[in-house]
């Protein structure tokens, strides 16, 4: 799901997002990514055999005022991305670079984080479905 939200949110296909991402986070991404110049958004893209590491950053189980049991998970995703990204973004943060190959081959890769919420409703007779209820993806979509 990560990898495919993510080349979606770099193409800038905000539709294709309704079924996955809630309302409320599909419009902050509306507004955030018509900002963003192309070398941030080309950066949002993940390929799956570029994901070099995840890990859960939180799990929840909790109800709701109606006595909805719902579960949330905080994945954490680190990848690869080869877009043309300054050594430091904005915020003074410092993005990895891993070069690939000798000096006169070498391919320029930066190592970036995600972080992805993902929720979903266990009340007996609910649907099956996920949704992402937070997308993060630290100096590049703020």
């Amino acid at each position: 799901a990560f990898s495919v939200v993510s080349k979606l949110l770099s193409q800038h296909k905000l539709d294709m997002l309704e079924e996955l991402v809630s309302a409320e986070v599909l419009q902050v991404l509306k507004e955030k990514i018509s900002l963003l110049p192309d070398n941030h958004r080309d950066a949002l893209a993940a390929d799956i055999d570029a994901i070099m590491y995840t890990t859960e950053g939180d799990v929840r189980i909790y109800y709701d005022d109606d006595g909805r049991k719902f579960v949330s998970i905080l994945m954490r995703f680190w990848y690869l991305n080869g877009a043309n990204l300054s050594d430091e973004v904005p915020g003074e943060t410092k993005v990895f670079q891993i070069v690939f190959g000798d000096e006169s081959t070498k391919e320029k890769r930066h190592l970036l984080t995600a972080n992805y919420e993902f929720q979903r409703e266990f009340t007996e007779g609910a649907k099956p479905d996920w949704t992402i209820t937070r997308i993060e993806h630290p100096r590049l979509l703020e």
